[in-house]
């Protein structure tokens, strides 16, 4: 009985600590990760039904993008990213762009596609887990995390902020001019 008393004890203890850990390190924005970690890998499938795995990407300037239909936000500034990123850079061999959509069906991230206008590879997140790996589970959208050719994120956004916006594609254009 002692054991068994004792094994609950430290169960409940290891739980607490687990819950708390990803409260401590989430920012006051949701995000997980910071600037300079290694960017967490994935495997997403496109709507293409292409698969991309991340650590694969390595040697590009990688932006993702988290984003849904239900989100205003995104939709707000899904044309940016069209016009100001994706269509400056996608002929660029050394870009990727990745809009990851937050646990929606295939048919409806492809509408949300059309009737957002963007050309730019969008992919499925079920359940939210690559999302996860990025900010807390509950946390809000839109997003963007933007990494560097060794894997590094080297920026984090959220929501559209103009400014921010344009510090973005700014940081993009520098990436990408460096050989």
């Amino acid at each position: 009985m002692k054991v068994v008393k004792s094994l609950m004890f430290i169960l409940f203890v290891l739980c607490s600590l687990s819950g708390k850990a990803q409260e401590v390190t989430a920012d006051s924005t949701g995000y997980i990760v910071r600037v300079g970690e290694m960017a967490p890998n994935f495997t997403i499938t496109l709507t293409d039904g292409k698969k991309v795995t991340l650590s694969e990407l390595r040697g590009k300037v990688v932006m993702l993008q988290f984003t849904a239909s239900w989100c205003g936000v995104c939709r707000k500034e899904m044309p940016f990213i069209e016009k100001d990123i994706w269509l400056k850079h996608k002929d660029n061999s050394a870009f990727a762009l990745i809009g990851i959509d937050r646990d929606e069906p295939l048919d409806k991230v492809i509408a949300f596609g059309k009737s957002t206008g963007v050309t730019y590879p969008l992919g499925l997140d079920p359940g939210a887990d690559i999302f996860a790996k990025y900010a807390l589970r509950n946390a809000g959208i839109t997003r963007n995390v933007l990494i560097d050719k060794d894997g590094r994120i080297v920026m984090l956004t959220r929501l559209y902020n103009e400014e921010e916006f344009a510090a973005l594609t700014k940081k993009i254009d520098e990436m990408l001019s460096k050989k």
